[in-house]
């Protein structure tokens, strides 16, 4: 199913600020991408069990985690017309945190993907993700209980997908690893 689209007009940050808080909406490249109005359930769980186990792991260390919804613009100095609101993120440098989110590209994102969101987050983010500088990127797809872990190398993605996932290490955490039997218990 494809996002529905605020229409052909190009939009920059500034207009983002402008609209209804009452309804999500994402910009990539100046074009408006409604979100969904909440996940179901199970993709919270998935959530909330990710965001935890980065919550603990981080403790006491300079990164941070959080959760959408978070603004990240992508592209502030070059267009400012791209605003994701990723599932899951970590951000290391804290001068990229401003108001509702971060300017710039986090460290790692992770998304969750659902039916009305999978083709974004596996092909157009995924892009964008990789263009703007993201040095991790986690695509977990609940259904196969996999992941696709991405990570930067020379400005391009090599991927690594894990089947009925078990422990997956964080590439840009050194000795954080995600358990994924534990991500998805019901």
């Amino acid at each position: 199913m494809e996002p529905a689209i605020k229409n052909d007009r190009h939009f920059t940050y500034a207009d983002y600020c402008e609209w209804d808080d009452s309804e999500r909406w994402e910009l990539i490249d100046g074009v408006a991408y409604a979100m969904s109005p909440a996940p179901q359930w199970a993709h919270q769980g998935i959530s909330s069990n990710i965001q935890g186990q980065l919550y603990i792991y981080l403790q006491g260390k300079p990164c941070r985690v959080f959760c959408a919804p978070f603004d990240v613009r992508l592209n502030p100095d070059a267009g400012d017309d791209t605003v994701v609101q990723p599932d899951i993120l970590v951000i290391c440098d804290k001068s990229k945190l401003s108001g509702t989110g971060c300017v710039g590209a986090p460290d790692m994102v992770i998304e969750i993907l659902s039916p009305s969101t999978a083709e974004q987050d596996m092909i157009v983010k995924l892009g964008k993700y990789m263009e703007a500088g993201v040095r991790e990127y986690w695509i977990v797809a609940p259904g196969t209980r996999s992941v696709r872990v991405c990570t930067l190398n020379n400005g391009k993605y090599d991927s690594v997908d894990y089947l009925d996932a078990g422990a997956i290490p964080v590439g840009i955490l050194e000795g954080c690893v995600i358990d994924f039997n534990k991500v998805f218990e019901e």
